[in-house]
């Protein structure tokens, strides 16, 4: 299969410009999935783009939206085109999602001014951790909390005690991973992963795409005749 995607996005990236295969490249070196974001039914739409913009911004890969109450569209006016790059994951329950990530080896960190919860600049990156965001209203919920492995915090010194949910993840998603190309951890997308998004990616650059495709697999076939 990795050999037909790799036969496949050769004949595609013939449709694509050398700056835009790479600028691909060049993007896809800093990519992660050691950190994935988690929104908890946000209620205000331009949020949920917002931080998928730091997300894309920032290279985190996965954006993971629960929609147990508000099932909503990104905002792709906010978003600014960074649905086309980020992966959006959505999930109908809190359960449901906490459960993938332990599934895929994250632990879960809630972000919450409140508990006893490490200052941002001592949180300790070396673990692939899902970091997940509350409600504006008010913040995470108890089913978060309690099956939290960690707590995350911003270090504030005025006399509000919280931030909009989107300014607080651009400012942890951005020192997260600011630290995080500064390590030794190995944080960079796989090669297997690279030629998946390298693909998607480039389909979605190219218009008449199913039509490129079927010529693509016509080849193939009159070639293994």
């Amino acid at each position: 299969m990795e050999k037909f995607n790799q036969e496949l996005l050769t004949y595609l990236e013939g449709f694509l410009t050398e700056n835009r295969k790479d600028g691909f490249l060049r993007v896809l070196k800093n990519r992660t999935k050691h950190f994935t974001i988690a929104m908890e039914d946000v209620y205000q739409l331009h949020n949920t783009s917002a931080v998928m913009r730091s997300c894309e911004v920032f290279g985190i890969q996965e954006l993971n939206v629960i929609e147990q109450k508000f099932g909503k569209r990104i905002d792709t006016e906010i978003a600014m085109g960074a649905q086309k790059w980020v992966d959006v994951n959505r999930f109908n329950t809190v359960q449901s999602c906490i459960d993938e990530m332990k599934a895929k080896g994250y632990q879960i960190i809630a972000t919450t001014p409140h508990n006893d919860s490490c200052m941002l600049h001592e949180f300790d990156i070396s673990k692939p951790s899902a970091l997940f965001f509350g409600t504006e209203r008010n913040g995470l919920s108890e089913e978060v909390i309690q099956q939290a492995d960690g707590f995350l915090k911003i270090p504030m010194v005025g006399y509000t005690e919280s931030l909009n949910i989107s300014v607080s993840a651009a400012i942890i998603i951005q020192d997260i991973t600011n630290r995080l190309r500064q390590s030794n951890i190995d944080w960079q997308l796989s090669e297997e992963e690279v030629l998946e998004k390298r693909l998607d990616w480039t389909r979605k650059s190219i218009k008449d795409i199913e039509f490129i495709e079927r010529k693509f697999h016509e080849l193939k076939e009159n070639v293994s005749e």
